[in-house]
């Protein structure tokens, strides 16, 4: 069995750069990024990607359940997907990729043509000052639509009302993103830490599908 130990990025920070190690790309950051094609996976099925993966339990139970699907977990911070990866080995799934990385950084230079994406949970960044972090914005959303099959979809998640609105109006600068629903309950969503927090303290949750259209 595998532990932390075991994902170890094998250099040092000044001579970073993308490396792929046993189903986890780790992406640098303050790094010169150019275009790479990186093989994620042997088998060749369609891609599903979350961003915001967090610890990890809603991509894996997603991952378990469907088997004929290739899944990308991308989230930032390196301990949150270390967890990920872990529970990944421990699951033995050959179906799921987990990306350390940037979710722009990721769709622009290395993401694989994908069939659907999820944004669940990003932090809303509240103050106005901040507002250059959310991941959610337009030119996010033009990254997304260059990496997306016609047809696809791309679902985001949040508990805050504020940013669910944000959310539609930086969708509504990108035109090729066609709303499909935003609703307030999804029985068979899925679970994940943050989702069953935000339940807890009574908090409605935003989902918001989009689907791209174009050829």
């Amino acid at each position: 069995m595998k532990s932390a130990k075991d994902l170890v990025i094998p250099f040092a920070w000044e001579e970073r750069r993308p490396i792929l190690l046993d189903r986890f790309f780790y992406i640098p950051a303050c790094y010169d990024h150019q275009v790479e094609k990186v093989c994620f996976f042997k088998e060749d099925l369609p891609v599903v990607v979350e961003y915001c993966s967090g610890n990890g339990q809603w991509i894996v139970q997603r991952a378990l359940q469907e088997k004929g699907v290739n899944w990308i977990a991308v989230e930032k911070k390196f301990e949150r997907a270390r967890k990920i990866w872990l529970r990944v080995q421990r699951e033995n799934l050959s179906n799921v990729c987990v990306v350390c990385g940037e979710g722009l950084s990721f769709t622009r230079f290395y993401a694989p043509l994908m069939a659907e994406g999820f944004v669940n949970f990003p932090d809303p960044w509240p103050k106005r000052r901040h507002a250059g972090h959310r991941i959610v914005c337009a030119e996010f959303l033009e990254a997304v639509s260059g990496v997306m099959l016609a047809g696809g979809l791309l679902t985001c998640v949040t508990d805050d009302p504020v940013f669910a609105g944000q959310m539609r109006d930086e969708f509504t600068k990108c035109p090729v993103w066609r709303l499909q629903f935003h609703v307030n309950e999804w029985p068979d969503y899925g679970r994940s830490f943050f989702k069953d927090l935000w339940l807890e303290k009574g908090k409605t949750i935003h989902y918001l599908r989009y689907e791209r259209g174009g050829a």
